[in-house]
């Protein structure tokens, strides 16, 4: 979008700073020019830009995808009856697996045309990428990257072909962990070309023109990404409009006799083009052969003839487009929370399809929507300055978590009652599970559906002791608040609640006017819901607080307010402050027993149009910040600084924040945060191409239009209420395991069900899944897409700068098989059992995808005949 070409023109930002060109240390080798006798080869690759819901909506692209597509399976067959040489032969990139599934599941296509089309593809006649559509990857969940190229994975085992392609397009920056979760996902060889249009950032880089694109695990993709000449030339993204400029200045100016020229129709509807193999013959001479390409087939010509001598190179440049989904904050959060939601219902899931191996069926047209649209929410034109009006788009949208939504809700819902149908009762006293869907053992709050009148004590029926609870209120809604320890790896304990009179203890914590404290921490908290004073009583009263500064800052307003104790008892405290400055909104403050968090509850509870943030202002010296980016957790300072960020082509006043940011200083003292449903924060005063790695300070957006009216959806799409949470906890020297850990559980709360009584688990406890190996983390867990006879997937993230084995076991049983699998599900190959376990290695940093098949004492047999995943057939 946004070419001189092809109106409407997209606005451009002025630039923040010229970048001057600066030779990068991290290159390991450079590559000369190619002898001047050998013999190039050009591969001409023809696409259509995808600018879903910019161009067009859906309606008109999904008739494009028809349309397109059968007009490029005449033209093949033609080919054929004319017996056109292979080099010669047309063929067509469709630039997101998005169009395969539109086409597999539009009535209007035949079963005859669906059968050609995925025979098409699999003869190369067709290609396409891992990845649904052109994304804002920046801005992306590790999950949601993931589960957005199911679908493609669904196709490789369906069909049996691989797909080795993964693209991003058009938005000038680039996240430094994509490329590893790509290559877990199967990709191998991915392109970039740059709009340079809408942007701050200057089009030029300094990276290799090829090169492999290194994960901080060791992972690579061989990256295509030539010096940038224009949006519809050499280095952008539509690199073949002109195909006989780009050959000439691509012979003249690239040191390799291995070329591809990728992208024809830009910000075209359409690119239906009968000629292309003239157009090839023409620009074939003595000195080179020029093919039209399928993009794999240069990959791989070049791999052959590059790879072993190609640099390495990974860092991030920020975001920039990425950033433009704040503008709609709170549906972009619920994408986040229901990922999470996800995590603990796929959990559950486990639990109840490898008893019942039927739970799943009949819920795959729901989740393969909701995979996908996992993906496309981040489809690359938040712009919204296009031809489709911004109300359309936010529409859509909206469209897309309604979609997530109702898988989402449904089986987590489903999972808690059928969980609950399970476990062994006995008695009449009510009866409640707590589950656990983390892969380790933890102690947590958790909220029982019990409101009835009385007074009560809560028995845990593992050790037979009361444990501490409370009443509240949340929402309206009356619950009964227990403090749950030693709550097993994906797995439960249970409660039973009896008339009684329950122990006498003091509250969690005290209030005293703005300050409240327990064992742990005292804060100070103003009407408008700044933390002015954040004591560790562990360290001595240590103050966290930056001097005459605040923690959970909403802008600038005056600090006027109220404050009220909202709930206390002996599991927690809450303090809430309400507040119309800046902005009409609540704060809630909660600590609790025995557990080492602050949590906070903000909500916002009006429309707004400016941007907003929350400003968290530490008492730190030589501050250092790590963080959680898109699939790797990255530190925030120059690459030549020991850092993942790159100098040049770069944007740096929003930096992606997934599940957490950790501000370390000197003396061995930090601060984790927990961050629940935002997506970028600003690092002290950085901007544009500057880091800023000496304040102790970050801002957290909580929404706007960051480079103005031009970009995203106004006024938040409509949105009045804003629900945006985060935690603290205090700590030694920074560790990125620990990290981690205090934000999934913080962000994944126990989950707490009725039992109705059953027979196939006891009615104590369970753990299905344990995971050994102090730095490996259980990521997710879930039944496998083709059916509970291919087991559970397990995805495993190594927080250690060092490769290590993790070990996977089945406490209440053994695991009868086991495989390496990409993160689409697709298998690599056997994966060896020693003593019923599995020892899983991983490289330093490594997400990897397992699936394995348990015995469970009493269970099923898996491994019979279950019914594939719901993708329309031939």
């Amino acid at each position: 979008m946004g070419l001189n070409l092809f109106p409407p023109l997209k606005a451009k930002l002025p630039p923040f700073l010229l970048f001057g060109l600066v030779l990068l240390t991290l290159f390991v080798a450079a590559l000369g020019p190619a002898p001047a006798s050998a013999q190039k080869r050009v591969y001409l690759a023809l696409d259509d830009h995808t600018d879903y819901f910019w161009t067009a909506n859906d309606v008109t692209y999904r008739q494009t995808f028809r349309d397109t597509i059968n007009y490029y399976m005449n033209l093949f067959r033609q080919d054929e009856t004319n017996g056109v040489a292979p080099r010669l032969q047309n063929k067509f990139n469709l630039d997101g697996s998005f169009w395969a599934w539109e086409y597999l599941n539009d009535p209007a296509v035949t079963a005859a045309q669906r059968t050609e089309f995925i025979n098409r593809i699999k003869d190369g006649h067709f290609s396409i990428p891992l990845t649904p559509l052109v994304l804002c990857m920046g801005a992306m969940p590790a999950e949601a990257l993931i589960r957005g190229m199911y679908f493609g994975g669904q196709l490789e085992r369906r069909y049996n072909f691989r797909i080795p392609l993964a693209v991003a397009m058009e938005n000038q920056t680039f996240p430094y962990g994509v490329g590893a979760v790509w290559a877990g996902a199967g990709a191998k060889y991915s392109w970039r070309g740059v709009c340079g249009c809408a942007t701050g950032v200057s089009p030029q880089h300094n990276t290799p023109e090829m090169y492999w694109l290194t994960g901080n695990d060791g992972s690579r993709v061989l990256m295509k990404w030539y010096r940038f000449v224009d949006a519809v030339g050499i280095g952008g993204y539509g690199e073949a409009r002109t195909a006989s400029t780009a050959v000439s200045f691509a012979d003249t100016n690239i040191p390799f006799n291995v070329l591809g020229i990728f992208g024809k129709g830009g910000d075209d509807l359409a690119t239906m083009i009968s000629n292309w193999p003239a157009t090839v013959q023409g620009l074939t001479t003595a000195s080179r052969s020029v093919i039209v390409s399928n993009e794999t087939d240069f990959f791989q010509d070049f791999e052959q003839t590059y790879g072993a001598s190609l640099p390495s190179y990974g860092a991030s440049t920020g975001n920039e487009w990425d950033v433009y989904s704040a503008s709609m904050s709170e549906l972009s959060a619920s994408v986040k929370r229901y990922l999470e939601q996800l995590r603990a219902a796929e959990a559950m899931a486990s639990l109840a399809a490898v008893k019942s191996p039927g739970f799943m069926s009949g819920r795959e047209t729901a989740r393969d929507l909701a995979n996908i649209n996992f993906g496309n929410y981040f489809e690359h034109d938040w712009t919204c300055d296009g031809p489709i009006s911004r109300n359309a788009r936010r529409d859509w949208q909206r469209s897309l978590v309604t979609g997530i939504r109702n898988y989402v809700t449904t089986l987590y819902q489903d999972a808690v009652s059928t969980l609950g149908q399970m476990i062994q009762k006995s008695g009449s006293a009510p009866r409640y599970f707590v589950f656990n869907p983390l892969g380790w053992q933890r102690t947590d709050f958790a909220d029982l559906p019990y409101s009835a009148a009385g007074p009560v004590l809560v028995i845990d029926l593992t050790t037979q002791l009361e444990v501490p609870s409370q009443t509240i209120t949340v929402n309206g809604q009356n619950l009964l608040r227990i403090l749950a320890s030693d709550v097993p790896s994906v797995g439960y304990k249970t409660f039973e609640i009896r008339s009684g009179t329950p122990a006498s203890l003091p509250n969690a914590a005290t209030v005293a006017g703005g300050s409240i404290e327990n064992s742990l921490y005292k804060l100070v908290l103003t009407g408008q819901g700044r933390i002015t004073s954040l004591k560790d009583k562990a360290r001595a009263d240590r103050e966290f607080v930056g001097s005459g500064a605040a923690l959970n800052e909403l802008g600038t307003g005056a600090d006027a307010g109220t404050l009220v104790v909202e709930n206390q008892g002996a599991v927690s405290v809450t303090l809430k402050a309400s507040s119309t400055s800046p902005l009409a909104h609540d704060t809630r403050i909660t600590l609790f027993r025995n557990i080492n968090r602050i949590d906070i509850s903000n909500q916002i509870n009006v429309n707004f149009s400016n941007v907003q943030t929350w400003r968290f202002a530490f008492n730190l010296t030589a501050p250092d910040l790590n963080h959680e980016e898109v699939g790797a957790v990255i530190r925030a300072r120059y690459a030549d600084q020991g850092g993942h960020y790159s100098r040049t082509s770069a944007r740096y006043d929003w930096l992606t924040i997934n599940h957490f940011a950790d501000l370390s200083g000197a003396g061995n003292v930090g601060v984790t945060l927990s961050n629940a449903d935002l997506y970028f924060m600003r690092l002290g005063n950085s901007g544009g191409p500057n880091l800023d790695t000496s304040t102790p300070e970050i801002k957290l957006l909580a929404g706007g239009q960051v480079d103005g009216n031009t970009f995203g959806v106004p006024s938040q799409g409509g949105d009045s209420s804003f629900l945006q949470r985060f935690a603290l906890t205090t700590h030694d020297a920074y560790n990125q395991r620990d990290a981690m850990k205090f934000s999934l559980e913080h962000q994944n709360p126990l989950v707490a069900g009725v039992i109705s009584g059953g027979s196939q688990y006891p009615g104590t406890n369970f753990s299905l899944v344990n995971v050994s190996g102090s730095n490996a983390l259980l990521w997710a867990l879930k039944p496998a897409d083709d059916g509970i006879s291919e087991g559970l997937v397990a995805r495993l993230w190594n927080q250690a700068v060092t490769p290590v084995t993790a070990a996977l076991s089945v406490p209440a049983g053994s695991i009868s098989s086991a495989k390496n699998i990409t993160h689409v599900e697709t298998a690599l190959g056997a994966l060896a059992t020693t003593s019923g376990a599995l020892g899983v290695d991983l490289t330093a940093q490594q997400l990897k995808s397992i699936s394995f098949i348990p015995n469970l004492s009493g269970g099923p047999d898996l491994t019979s005949p279950q019914s594939p995943s719901n993708l329309r057939t031939q």
